[in-house]
C-alpha cells in the first residue's frame, strides 16, 4: 500500500475578507475530490485573507498510480487565474516507511 500527499501554499488573488476566500478555496477543493477522488481539504492559513494552504492524500497499491493523479492535481491547482501556487510539498510513503 501507497499514500501520496501534496500540500499547496496559495496566495490568493483580490480577497478582503474570509467569505471571499471561502468563495475561492472551497471550489478547488470540490474539484479536486470530484475529479480525482482524493481527499482533500483546506489545513492552513484559516484566519489569513489571502493565503491559504490545502492538503490532499491519495492511497493506492500502485506508486505509478499515484505519481500520476498528484501530477494531474498539481496541474489543476497551478492552472487557476484565480490563485498563485507558491509552493508544493510531495511525499509518498509506502509499507516500508
Amino acid at each position: 500500500m501507497y499514500v501520496g500527499t501534496l500540500s499547496f501554499d496559495l496566495l490568493l488573488g483580490d480577497v478582503r475578507s474570509l467569505k471571499e476566500k471561502r468563495s475561492v478555496v472551497r471550489p478547488i477543493v470540490a474539484e479536486l475530490q470530484r475529479k480525482y477522488a482524493v481527499s482533500a481539504a483546506e489545513v492552513g492559513g484559516q484566519d489569513l485573507h489571502r493565503r491559504a494552504q490545502i492538503g490532499l492524500a491519495v492511497v493506492s497499491g500502485d506508486p505509478g498510480h499515484i505519481t500520476d493523479v498528484l501530477d494531474r492535481c498539481e496541474r489543476l491547482v497551478a492552472a487557476r487565474p484565480e490563485v498563485e501556487l507558491l509552493s508544493v510539498h510531495r511525499r509518498l510513503h509506502g509499507d516500508d516507511d
